[in-house]
């Protein structure tokens, strides 16, 4: 039997105010507070807030059959507390029907699992401690920043105590295999993997409302036939994507609401479920394993590091911030710490990249 896993990412780092120079020791203060007020405000009611609102509609009309998975950054949270708490009001409504699990991550949405092993388990336990306290759920699955996974990262992971971890479907470690099953690490075999279809999900996330894709207007008719059309040896079909997608990346007009609400009767149909990624991997066993020496993530083509870490003053600025890692865990100041935990978020190294070539994926 076929099974759709869907995974949504939330997500929105701290914006940082211009800084100059002549601020440094003097200003100790790094926020723009109206942007990130107004960024999150108005994503919320764009997006957050009705894929809420909608999601739970699909769970209260199929009786909970309707199930997926959430994970939301600590640095979002913390942001939702003040700015936009109906949304977390929302997702506790979420997480109390059962039929949503929450993944761990890092708190600040960070790449410290690239540099820095303490502060990478420390993060995740900071988050999953937050999840606990807000959705009254303790974290099963991990899931890094990005979707970056490594060999080195599943061996860290599993002596958190973790055994099932969500990455990329690249090309680059599955070559001519398909991403529709559940595999292992080569690494660390007890550690279980899903791994994203980047087809099937981003033709959502990315081409839904793109009106020079040959498969525009894609319904959710047309979508499940493809997944139903697909090998029946191919039982699992992990779509993840930005939680952003319903009406933010993908506008409310382009009828992306209306396509979500419609899916999951097309695949009942066709006889296709639903389901969490710790049910799906603790229902099927791996049929094979993932050899990944190199960091993979799931952004643009070449689902690499070089978006965050690809040129010089990237690497600089991540060396840098990490050099001092040893220092801040030795301070009493709590304000400091914080400051130091909100400037690792993934996003201001992405800011300064200056690739040229960019198929959008994920950003």
């Amino acid at each position: 039997m076929k099974t759709i896993c869907f995974y949504f990412q939330i997500h929105q780092p701290y914006r940082l105010k211009r800084y100059r120079f002549f601020n440094i020791g003097r200003d100790h203060y790094y926020y723009d507070d109206y942007s990130n007020e107004d960024i999150m405000q108005q994503i919320a009611a764009r997006s957050f807030i009705p894929a809420n609102r909608m999601l739970l509609d699909l769970i209260n009309t199929y009786k909970g059959k309707f199930k997926f998975a959430i994970s939301v950054s600590g640095v979002a949270l913390d942001q939702m507390e003040v700015y936009a708490p109906e949304v977390i009001d929302g997702l506790k409504e979420l997480s109390r029907t059962g039929a949503v699990e929450f993944l761990a991550e890092t708190y600040s949405h960070s790449l410290s699992s690239l540099i820095d092993p303490v502060e990478f388990q420390s993060q995740v336990q900071q988050q999953t401690q937050k999840i606990k306290l807000l959705f009254d759920q303790k974290p099963k699955v991990l899931r890094n920043t990005e979707m970056i996974f490594s060999d080195d990262i599943a061996e860290m992971a599993y002596n958190m105590g973790y055994t099932k971890m969500v990455s990329e479907g690249a090309k680059l470690i599955l070559s001519w295999r398909s991403p529709n099953y559940v595999y292992k690490s080569e690494n660390q075999p007890n550690m279980k993997l899903l791994l994203r279809n980047s087809q099937f999900s981003d033709d959502i996330s990315l081409r839904f409302s793109d009106y020079t894709w040959k498969e525009y207007p894609l319904t959710a008719e047309k979508y499940i036939s493809w997944i139903a059309a697909t090998s029946p040896q191919e039982e699992v079909f992990n779509i993840f994507m930005n939680y952003e997608t319903f009406g933010n990346l993908q506008p409310a007009h382009s009828g992306i609401f209306e396509f979500m609400k419609a899916l999951p009767k097309f695949a009942f149909d066709k006889g296709i479920e639903f389901s969490t990624p710790s049910q799906i991997m603790d229902t099927h066993k791996p049929v094979g394993t993932v050899s990944v020496p190199l960091a993979i993530s799931w952004s643009d083509e070449e689902r690499d590091l070089s978006r965050w870490l690809g040129n010089k003053l990237q690497k600089s600025a991540f060396n840098t911030l990490y050099e001092i890692s040893e220092r801040i865990r030795l301070a009493n100041d709590r304000r400091l710490k914080k400051d130091w935990q909100y400037l690792q978020s993934s996003d201001h190294f992405y800011y300064m990249s200056t690739k040229h070539f960019y198929d959008g994926s994920m950003h």
